[in-house]
């Protein structure tokens, strides 16, 4: 079995999980202060939903380990975004067909 992984990149990676585990720890402390505010509904739902958002991108990024399959991640992007065309498509024909229907009679 080969050394695939040295000693200095597994410290390497350690590191990068700690500071990410402790981001996510102070974001979590910042969204509870936030409640605290009692700010109106409205900026609460932006403020709540962007710290979401950073959590949710490190989490996705790191843990998960998206940051380093970004070929994967534009064929999946590129993907769906022909496969929704394709339904909207799809949508739109079937709505015109639909609608001379309802003409003829």
């Amino acid at each position: 079995m080969s050394d695939a992984h040295s000693s200095e990149d597994i410290k390497k990676h350690v590191r990068v999980y700690m500071i990410v585990f402790g981001t996510l720890a102070v974001l979590t402390i910042v969204t509870v202060a936030v409640s605290y505010l009692h700010l109106p509904i409205l900026p609460a739902i932006v403020v709540g939903l962007l710290i979401a958002s950073v959590k949710a991108g490190l989490v996705a990024a790191h843990f998960m380990h998206l940051k380093s399959e970004k070929k994967v991640i534009f064929a999946t992007l590129i993907g769906t975004g022909v496969f929704f065309i394709f339904m909207i498509i799809l949508f739109i024909a079937a709505q015109g067909d639909h609608a001379g229907s309802l003409l003829i009679y």
